[in-house]
């Protein structure tokens, strides 16, 4: 094949990628290195001794490393099923299934539960793996206000005053990942009971930090029959998948219809024992929990000593700079200086709200936050000199 039939079927990639230079939106892959400021491992459990002698004790017990086939045929394993036992108990819902990442239990749920004929309103920050599965699925979809219980219901009154007449799936995040807020939980589980609809929250950001022994935060409301929460394990718990907890009759459902489930090889049993053991650590050790709390509540303060508000009330903390170009050397030059901040652009945030996005974990300590703030705020004055 000559060079110049080979550069011109890369030609429309490399169009795109030109586009995305010009646009200081162009990304690439960087190993760890500094501080860490960036990572979900919000409770260091990624690294801790007992996950580590979990997946050790397995090993030596003849766990297998691949579960070698779906859940349907021979990948169902009793690491899998004690996980999901485990989950429901410590959740308080009736049934939890195990997803292999918390994109594909998004993506799972939302092409298989809402049917043709139903609406999906979801708040404008979810998840980007929620946008995917509303777009691939059946339902007909809305975007609703961010944090806007108003917006959601006048979304609802809305389409069926123009004749919608299914059923109404309303899908938020409790703590969104790239503004550190929380979503009005009560006020939602309010109107899916007063519409007679269903209500799907992410907890990716909150499992394991908010909640008696790291439940999240909808730990009040586990166990609605129109109530589905997606866990997911690579953040908090440290670790890999997704757990969704629902009614036994969703769960059901999604294990004879979700393509996505049916049709993909089960996740390591290996995986399932270090969730299942992530899950005991938040009820041994609640202090992890506190201990978070308590950095999460220094940083805020000392946010405020150096005269700055404090954005959010999370551990989730977002630096708005707005210019792409100008999010990237900040965030480069707190890289130099040793903190592992990384810089967040379009189309992950907003456009025009290109951020630093600061992650409080126990990786790191209050000395490490103050020295972190201090550089922040030398590098912003220094920047707007």
């Amino acid at each position: 094949m000559s060079s110049s039939i080979h550069a011109a079927k890369l030609a429309p990639y490399v169009a795109d990628l030109d586009a995305l230079k010009r646009d200081n939106r162009m990304r690439g892959l960087k190993p760890r290195a500094g501080v860490d400021f960036s990572s979900n491992d919000y409770l260091a459990l990624a690294n801790a001794p007992r996950m580590k002698k979990a997946i050790c004790v397995a090993l030596e017990a003849g766990t297998p490393i691949g579960a070698g086939g779906s859940r349907l045929l021979r990948g169902n394993c009793v690491e899998h099923e004690a996980l999901e036992a485990e989950a429901a108990k410590l959740f308080g819902a009736e049934t939890a299934l195990f997803f292999g990442g918390g994109y594909i239990a998004n993506f799972a749920v939302l092409t298989t539960l809402p049917q043709r004929g139903d609406l999906l309103v979801m708040d404008a920050l979810v998840h980007a793996s929620i946008h995917e599965g509303a777009r691939a699925g059946r339902a007909d979809f809305r975007i609703s206000a961010h944090n806007d219980p108003q917006s959601v219901e006048y979304t609802i009154r809305d389409w069926r005053a123009r004749g919608g007449t299914g059923r109404v799936w309303i899908v938020v995040e409790s703590l969104y990942s790239m503004d550190g807020d929380f979503a009005p939980l009560k006020e939602l589980v309010a109107m899916a009971d007063r519409y007679d609809a269903f209500l799907i929250v992410d907890e990716a950001h909150a499992t394991g930090v908010y909640g008696e022994h790291g439940r999240g935060l909808t730990t009040r409301y586990e166990g609605r029959e129109n109530l589905l929460v997606i866990h997911t394990c690579g953040k908090a718990l440290g670790a890999a998948g997704a757990l969704v907890t629902a009614c036994g009759v969703l769960r059901d459902f999604m294990v004879n219809r979700c393509r996505p489930f049916i049709f993909a090889t089960a996740p390591s049993p290996l995986m399932a024992v270090a969730v299942r053991e992530a899950l005991l650590i938040l009820r041994d050790e609640p202090e992890r929990q506190q201990r978070l709390r308590n950095l999460v509540a220094f940083t805020h303060r000392e946010i405020e000593v150096r005269g700055r508000s404090s954005p959010s009330k999370s551990q989730i903390i977002p630096y708005v700079v707005g210019d792409n170009a100008h999010a990237m050397r900040l965030a480069s030059r707190l890289q130099a200086r040793g903190f592992d901040i990384r810089g967040i652009r379009p189309p992950t945030v907003p456009t025009g709200t290109a951020r630093l996005r600061i992650s409080l974990t126990l990786n790191v300590t209050e000395d490490d936050v103050s020295d972190m703030l201090d550089a922040l705020v030398e590098e912003t004055w220094g920047a707007s000199q």
